[in-house]
């Protein structure tokens, strides 16, 4: 009897150590595969978002690409689209930056719409100060003014009198 004592108590204690041990090495194993690979995805993450600056372009949590014009301390604001929107977005909402082969190619599959025709003959800001700069002086800017519309006038008398001759000739 004496030597079953003996034999149990020294097996109970050598399992005790050896469970402690396997708990120890799963809680390593657990560390070294899912948490610190976390981390550094988290650190890589923040690196990323604080070292963003204009003109990069990026891509959000919610797949929209855009480009970086405004940087503050944790907001961003973007431009999106060949409407050039602007949004304003949090930091955290930026995935990473956009792959410049991935933006080229989603955006040859993708076309803008043609513009209107009306959008087109507006005359953009860079053009007025071309045809301004042409201009020495803003009384010279006004004669032609005056001269094209006395021209306007005197088509528009032309084309009265022709209308007129045209009436009499239809009603004879």
């Amino acid at each position: 009897m004496y030597t079953a004592y003996a034999s149990s108590s020294s097996g109970t204690t050598g399992g005790g150590w050896m469970s402690w041990i396997i708990i120890i090495v799963m809680f390593a194993a657990l560390y070294f595969f899912m948490i610190r690979p976390q981390n550094k995805k988290d650190k890589e993450a923040r690196n990323m978002r604080n070292n963003l600056k204009p003109g990069d372009e990026i891509v959000t949590i919610g797949g929209i690409y855009g480009k970086i014009v405004r940087v503050t301390e944790d907001r961003v604001v973007i431009m999106v689209g060949s409407e050039k929107v602007k949004l304003e977005m949090a930091k955290n909402a930026i995935s990473g930056l956009a792959d410049p082969s991935t933006a080229s190619a989603s955006s040859s599959k993708t076309k803008a719409a043609p513009e209107p025709e009306e959008e087109k003959s507006k005359p953009s800001p860079k053009s007025i100060r071309k045809l301004g700069a042409k201009k020495d002086t803003v009384e010279e800017a006004v004669e032609d003014v005056k001269e094209t519309v006395e021209k306007a006038a005197d088509a528009a008398e032309e084309v009265t009198e022709a209308v007129e001759e045209a009436a009499k000739a239809g009603e004879a």
